[in-house]
Order: structure tokens, then C-alpha cells, then sequence
């Protein structure tokens, strides 16, 4: 073993040198050319996350004294010293991310084995936070300290509060001490009342971090509410969250729909302050099993398999990473293609997770559509006119580019300019932001009715803004019915003004009956929405992606406190015992060198509690992981019939093809439930229907199942064995037969799985489907002759009877007749009535036998 490393370590060595000269050139010339400005966008987002000295007790929710408190002085110093101490420290922790490409994700393997080999020391068994003793810091960093300790004693509330921070957040490379920033933070509450520092209390209370302090939901809640009646926003959202569930208190609809509504007051007036249409809003909630398909991974995971599963083949580009997708986008709108290129522009103008926002790059693509459509003055070019619809989607960005400002001065006329041309094309945005400037006077006259026809032009074309505007106009007048309805229609688009006035009307019962649920949880939503005001999600994901997991793990936090259901989805994610980041930390005893777990992720009880309260927001996946923990023990004592009960919720509906699974294997082996070999095979049935990608766990377990089924059955053991499933026959009395059988099959009547058949239809005539029609309805003309000729037969049979019954009958009057007769007639004993012999099948019209012949024939 020592050989082979020594002869590794020059190939590292060399391997860590190309490393360096791939990224300070290729890989840096591609990331400027996917996303250009990111070094810039990562120091504003450290900044952001890691505020600086003067922002942090001068600025934000902390209400700043300067130096009219006693020890202001001092205060003022040690910031002069911390504004020039560098605002973040070195992550040390490896980082998670992997660089794309043959040479960089080759180095970057080659660092991760150089570090398991030879850098990874023993693991340190201890908790979450620094003690006291493990405190080193820099003499101008000591004498910052220092002097803030000197002023807090004199109760200033500035250095208390910016000693919390420093020893909470870690701030200006200050080790994280949870005891020391607990005790500054009760200080800080105790002399001032500081709803910050409540808010702050309240958090460690909650989560119990760093074991500063043990967990007590009831504690937490006062704390919070204290602070939230201060006005605390993040403690106005936890508050509201847990009356909404029940933590701590008895669920109160009222108090929930209370505390949201404040939240979502001051998100929609965050979101109206913004330029016309108001703030672009950015979502950074994400959960983080989602980059690995789901918790269990790809197509294990309920959030990835089944109605959830990536739709088309593996050449489509539902399994296309966005840079791929970027890439070709940007190739095809150097060939010329205009969808192409009104694709990118929309991507860099909207931005997204992956993308960051860059205005002027969006522009310079709507620009290139409509110069392929309009010439400078306005003129429409002679060609191609295909192209027109796609002209006015990007004349409808360019007017809103003006109207908003965005990356370019307001300009009222340039944005009218091109709202006409859109409109011309039939733009639903444009005729949208116009009728805005005709509302407000942007530019124009203020014209309500004329604002109103073309919301109404544009809603018709299901933009969701238009609709809320018109929503808006008739709720004006009082039409409250009609103006529900387009909120109705707004709300599918997820758009968080109609949330918000669907809320009010449903909090305030205006012109319909009050509904507590209703209003709460869309007040939830539109808080929810915007993060920007309250949320610390975005600094969180920095902090994951840089690797360094205590930082994003506090975000995470305060995000789950709040009620964020990513949140707590990824604090119990990055908690879960059963996950391993490697494929070596799963390994364990086996290897010699192994990454341990970090000390601060070692924390089971809590990752079932946002195990639990991520499932009561409807994920699936996160009940299975419920059912996992009490079915191993994990966290809690061992209970497998919680267990059961949790599979059993998640296997709802067929949701979750490894809660069926789990339960087969459950009765398989009798845990938790009543041993049932039938009921096992009937789940694991179920978990392939569910996910086809389970079939070959599920062959192998009915494998085994039917092995144990048969050998219990041999021996005559007491477990139900597998049996075939009879079909069921209904007793139905003669009358529903008879109405069941002359009952058509009319097309329409058809089952409800007949509205949801799966099956592909083949586009190629005379396919087998085409033949099996054809058989299908001879078989079917062939019954009905043969019901005819029997029809046919029965009437024939019954007249030759009347008639053989009426010629007795005749024949028994006339020997009557004959035998009393005078003897002058000899001749004619036994002789027929003329033409009696020759009468034929039916009876003559003439005679008196026709109408009794029409009478019976009525009669059956």
C-alpha cells in the first residue's frame, strides 16, 4: 500500500499544478462567458451575507445609539479597527461543488483523494459552537473585542448587540461561541428590549444551537412573540407558522391569519415600491436533495419518480443540464434563429437560480429580434413575415425595459414606442403595460376606460397581470364576483398581487362568507414570496456551495423557523444520519481514512423534528424519511407502528413507490403490522405500478416472498400465504340483466380509467387495433343474424301449430256433421270446403279465420 502511494503522489502533485492552469484560463474564460460579472456577484453576495461593522449596529433591525450612550467612544473605535480587518474569513471546509470539463473535474478528484490520503487528521468529538479556551484571535481583531467588552459593561447597546453578532454569525473572522452570543443577546433584551435580540433568543431556544441552551418550544414562542409585537418581521413569520401548525400552543387560525397578514402588508408594499409592474422578485428557496433527485436519489425519490419523474427520453432535454441548454440556445442565435435568441433574452431579463439577471445582455437580444422586423423609424421590413409574432414579444420587453428602467434610463416615450409595435403584433405584455400607463399617467393622460380595454385585451389572452389589474378595477366598482373570478384565473400563474387580494377578500368576507383557512394560507403565500424582506436563503446557499455547512446550516434554520418548507426540508437533509456526501463516508470502519461527519451535523433528534414538520406541508418524502427514523430507532425509541402509519400517509394515492415498498416489506416480515404474505405481495404490486424503475428490488422481493409463501403453505403455517383473487360477481335479480343486456355501449358512458388510458396511440393505419375493430364487429353481426333466424323460426313454429290445431278442430265438426246428415248424401263424408286444401300458410282475408289469426298474433 505504502508503494503504491508513494508512486501517486507525483501524479497528484502534477495533476494539482494542471489545476491551477486550467482554471486560470479555460475555465474562467468559460464562466465569463456563461454568466459574465459572477466574481462580482459573489463578493456582493459575501457582502451581503457578512455586512460590514457599521451596517451591522449602525444599520438594520438594530436600532443604533452612536455615541450618545456611555462607552460610545469606544464603540466608535473598535469599529474604525474592525473596517479595516477583512469582512469574511477563508472557508476551510472542502468545497462541494464540482468544476465541469475533462482537466478540472480530474483535479478536482485528484484534491479530493490528496486530502483523504494524506490531510485528513482525527475527528474531534465535539459539539456545535467554540469554547472559550479554543478562542485565537489577532491582536487588532483581540483589541476590537476588547474594547466593545469594556463598553458593554457600562451597558452599551451597541457593543453588546455587536458582540452577539460576532460570536453568533462569526463576523469579521470572530470564532462562533453560541454561550457567549446567547448570554450578550439576553443582556441586549433584558436592559432594552431589543426585538432583534428577542428574535434571537427565541432561535436558540427553538433549535437548542450549539447546546447554549436546551430546546423549549414554549420559551421560544414568548420570546418570538415579544419580538414579533415589536415588529420583528422574522419573528412575526415564526409566530405565525406556529399557531398555523401548533407548536408549542393549540392550533389558532385567527392568530396565524394575524401574524401573516402583517408579513404579507409589508411584502406587497415591498413588492409596490419597486418600478411600475412592480419589484422583480427572486426566488432562492430551493430544496438542496432536488440537484441529487430527491432525498433517496434519482427516481427513488417521490419528488422524482412517478407523476414527478423527467418526461421523454434520455436524448431529450428534460435531462439536459441548463448549460447545455444555454449553450445551444446561444449557438442556434448565432445561426440566425430568432426563437432562439427571444429565448435567451427572456432567460437573462427573468434570471433564475442558475442564471443571474443581466439587463443589458437581455436587451441587446430583444434588440436583435426586432431589428430583423422593424426598421429605425419604425417601418416594417419587406420579407419574411413569420417573424412578427416574435418581433412583438420582444418589442413588449424592450417597452417594459423603458417603462421600468431596467439597466437603461426611464424613458416613458421609448416604452409607448414600443408597446404600439407590440401591440400591432398582438402582445398580451405590451397592451398590458400600456394600459398601466394609461392608468397611472405614465407619460399619458390618466384614461381608466381606456386602461381597462386593454387589460381586458390582454387577460383575454390569459396574461395573468391584465387579469389581476381588470380584477382590481371591477373590485373598484364593487363587482366583487367578477373581479374573484380574474383572480381566480391570476392565481394559476402563481401571481402574488391575486394571492394577496384573494386574501383580503377571504380575511374580511367582502361579498363572500369569511374563510380563516382560506385567508391564511394565501396571506402565507405572498409572505413566502417575497424573501427578500425577511428570508435568509439566498446567503445560505452561498455559504453551502463555498462548503462551508455551519453557516448554511444556521440559514437554513432560521428559514425552518420561519415556516419555509425548503427550509426544513434542507436542515433535516443536511442532518440525516443515513446520508453520505461520499461514497468513502459510507464506507465507515472498512477504510482507514475517512471523512468523518462534521460535529455540528451529529444531531438526529433534530433532523426528525424537520423530518416531521416538512411532512405536514406535504412532502412525501420527507414522511418516508419519518417512517425510516422510527422504524431504525434513529433519533427516537424504536416505534414501528409510527412507522407503518408514516408509509401508509405517504403511500397515499400512490405517491411514493418506497413507502409501498417498505410496507411490503413490513408485512412480509411482521413488523409493525400483522405478518400477511398476500397483503405483502399486493404492496409490492403496487410499488412497481407506482414507479416502473422499482422493478428490479420489487422482482427480487417477490421472489423470496413467494419462496417463504410456499414453504408456509407446505408446512401449514399460520401466515396468510399468497392466493389468486377471484373475481367478483355481483348478484343482479333477472330485471337488471334484462336492462343490462339491451343497455348500449354508448361512447360516452365509457369507465372513469378510460378517460386516463396511458396507452401510445399508434399513429399507423391498420395497425393491430385497426384489425381487432374489424373482428369485433363481425362477431357482433353475426350474433344478430343469429338472434333473427331464431326470432324467424319461434314465429314460424307457433303458426304451424294454431294451424295443425285448427284443422283438428274442423275436422272433428265436419265428421260431426256427417254423422248426423240425411243418407242422400254418401258422397260427401270426409270431403274439404272448396279451396280449404289449398289455402296456403296464412288464412285468406275473406275468411273468418283472418281476424283471429290478426287478434293472436297482437295478442303475443
Amino acid at each position: 500500500m505504502k508503494q503504491i502511494l508513494e508512486q501517486l503522489l507525483p501524479l497528484l502533485v502534477l495533476l494539482c499544478a494542471l489545476f491551477n492552469v486550467v482554471l486560470s484560463q479555460q475555465d474562467v474564460d468559460e464562466l465569463v462567458h456563461v454568466a459574465p460579472n459572477v466574481e462580482e456577484n459573489g463578493r456582493e453576495r459575501l457582502l451581503s451575507a457578512k455586512p460590514s461593522a457599521s451596517q451591522a449596529v449602525l444599520g438594520g433591525r438594530h436600532e443604533a445609539h452612536g455615541g450618545s450612550e456611555k462607552g460610545g467612544h469606544l464603540v466608535q473605535e473598535a469599529l474604525s479597527i474592525l473596517q479595516g480587518l477583512e469582512s469574511s474569513r477563508r472557508r476551510s471546509a472542502t468545497r462541494f461543488d464540482r468544476p465541469s470539463g475533462f482537466l478540472s473535474t480530474t483535479a478536482y478528484y485528484a484534491k479530493e483523494l490528496f486530502f483523504l490520503l494524506f490531510m485528513n487528521g482525527p475527528s474531534h468529538d465535539q459539539t456545535l459552537g467554540t469554547t472559550k479556551e479554543q478562542l485565537k484571535l489577532s491582536q487588532p481583531l483581540l483589541k476590537a473585542v476588547r474594547l466593545l467588552e469594556v463598553s458593554a459593561k457600562d451597558n452599551n447597546s451597541d457593543a453588546i448587540y455587536l458582540l452577539g453578532e460576532m460570536n453568533f454569525h462569526g463576523k469579521f473572522s470572530h470564532p462562533r461561541n453560541y454561550s457567549e452570543a446567547f448570554r450578550r443577546y439576553y443582556d441586549l433584551a433584558a436592559f432594552t428590549g431589543n426585538s432583534t435580540a428577542q428574535h434571537m433568543i427565541g432561535f436558540m431556544y427553538a433549535t437548542g444551537i450549539g447546546g447554549a441552551v436546551k430546546r423549549d418550544q414554549a420559551k421560544a414562542l414568548l420570546y418570538h412573540t415579544f419580538a414579533a409585537r415589536g415588529g420583528e418581521t422574522r419573528s412575526e413569520m415564526t409566530v405565525a407558522f406556529r399557531h398555523h401548525i401548533g407548536i408549542a400552543t393549540p392550533q389558532n387560525c385567527n392568530e396565524a391569519a394575524y401574524y401573516y397578514k402583517r408579513v404579507a402588508d409589508k411584502a406587497i408594499r415591498y413588492w409596490k415600491e419597486g418600478p411600475p409592474g412592480g419589484r422583480a422578485i427572486s426566488k432562492h428557496g430551493y430544496r438542496l436533495a432536488e440537484n441529487e433527485g430527491g432525498v433517496y436519489g434519482e427516481g427513488a425519490s417521490a419528488s422524482s419518480s412517478g407523476v414527478n419523474a423527467k418526461q421523454g427520453g434520455p436524448t431529450s432535454d428534460s435531462h439536459a443540464a441548463f448549460d447545455d441548454v444555454l449553450e445551444y440556445l446561444d449557438l442556434m442565435s448565432r445561426k440566425g434563429d430568432l426563437k432562439a435568441t427571444l429565448s435567451l433574452g427572456r432567460l437573462y431579463y427573468d434570471g433564475s437560480r442558475v442564471l443571474k439577471r443581466n439587463l443589458k445582455r437581455a436587451r441587446s437580444y430583444f434588440m436583435t429580434v426586432a431589428k430583423q422586423y422593424w426598421t429605425r423609424d419604425g417601418k416594417v421590413i419587406p420579407g419574411d413575415q413569420g417573424i412578427e409574432k416574435l418581433a412583438g414579444k420582444a418589442a413588449g420587453y424592450l417597452g417594459r425595459i423603458y417603462l421600468r428602467g431596467d439597466g437603461v434610463e426611464q424613458s416613458f416615450e421609448g416604452a409607448l414606442t414600443w408597446f404600439k409595435r407590440g401591440i400591432a403584433s398582438g402582445d398580451a405584455l405590451s397592451q398590458n403595460d400600456i394600459g398601466l400607463m394609461y392608468l397611472h399617467g405614465y407619460g399619458v393622460p390618466k384614461d381608466a376606460v381606456k386602461a381597462a380595454a386593454y387589460f381586458q385585451a390582454s387577460a383575454d389572452q390569459d396574461f395573468a397581470p391584465a387579469q389581476v389589474n381588470l380584477g382590481a378595477l371591477f373590485l373598484d366598482q364593487g363587482d366583487v364576483s367578477i373581479a374573484i373570478k380574474f383572480f381566480d384565473r391570476a392565481v394559476r400563474h402563481g401571481n402574488i398581487e391575486a394571492y394577496y387580494y384573494l386574501a383580503e377578500i377571504s380575511d374580511q368576507g367582502i361579498g363572500v362568507d369569511r374563510s380563516c383557512g382560506i385567508a391564511t394560507t394565501y396571506y402565507k403565500i405572498v409572505a413566502e414570496k417575497v424573501e427578500a424582506t425577511h428570508s435568509s436563503f439566498e446567503a445560505a446557499n452561498g455559504a453551502y456551495e463555498e462548503g462551508d455547512l455551519e453557516t448554511a446550516l444556521i440559514g437554513y434554520m432560521v428559514a425552518a423557523e420561519q415556516g419555509y418548507e425548503a427550509g426544513q426540508a434542507n436542515v433535516a437533509y443536511l442532518l440525516d444520519e443515513q446520508k453520505s456526501r461520499f461514497l468513502l463516508v459510507s464506507l465507515g470502519g472498512i477504510l482507514p481514512f475517512n471523512r468523518p461527519r462534521k460535529p455540528f451535523l451529529r444531531n438526529p433528534e433534530l433532523a426528525l423534528l424537520y423530518w416531521g414538520r416538512s411532512a405536514k406541508q406535504l412532502n412525501v418524502d420527507s414522511m418516508v424519511k419519518m417512517g425510516d427514523y422510527y422504524l431504525r430507532g434513529i433519533g427516537t425509541e424504536t416505534d414501528p407502528e409510527k412507522a407503518a402509519l408514516c408509509y401508509h400517509a405517504a403511500s397515499e394515492y400512490q405517491q411514493s413507490a418506497q413507502a409501498l415498498w417498505n410496507l411490503g416489506w413490513m408485512h412480509e416480515n411482521g413488523i409493525g403490522v400483522e405478518q400477511d404474505f398476500h397483503l405483502a405481495k399486493r404492496f409490492y404490486d403496487l410499488a412497481y405500478e407506482t414507479n416502473q424503475e422499482a422493478y428490479l428490488p420489487v422482482t427480487l422481493s417477490l421472489l423470496k416472498l413467494r419462496m417463504r409463501s410456499f414453504w408456509n403453505t407446505i408446512t401449514n403455517g399460520r401466515v396468510n400465504s399468497i392466493r389468486s383473487e377471484p373475481e367478483s360477481k355481483k348478484d343482479r335479480s333477472f330485471s337488471e340483466w334484462i336492462n343490462n343486456f339491451f343497455d348500449p355501449d354508448h361512447p360516452y358512458f365509457h369507465d372513469d380509467d378510460d378517460l386516463t388510458d396511458t396507452h401510445t396511440y399508434d399513429p399507423i393505419p391498420g395497425g393491430d387495433d385497426y384489425f381487432d375493430d374489424i373482428e369485433d364487429g363481425i362477431f357482433e353481426s353475426l350474433v344478430i343474424v343469429g338472434l333473427a333466424g331464431c326470432l324467424v323460426f319461434l314465429l314460424y313454429y307457433r303458426q304451424h301449430r294454431q294451424l295443425v290445431h285448427a284443422r283438428a278442430i274442423q275436422n272433428q265438426q265436419a265428421n260431426g256433421v256427417n254423422a248426423a246428415g240425411p243418407p242422400d248424401t254418401p258422397g260427401r263424408e270426409g270431403a274439404a270446403a272448396p279451396g280449404e286444401g289449398e289455402r296456403g300458410f296464412f288464412p285468406d282475408p275473406a275468411e273468418p279465420e283472418f281476424q283471429q289469426w290478426i287478434a293472436g298474433g297482437i295478442a303475443h
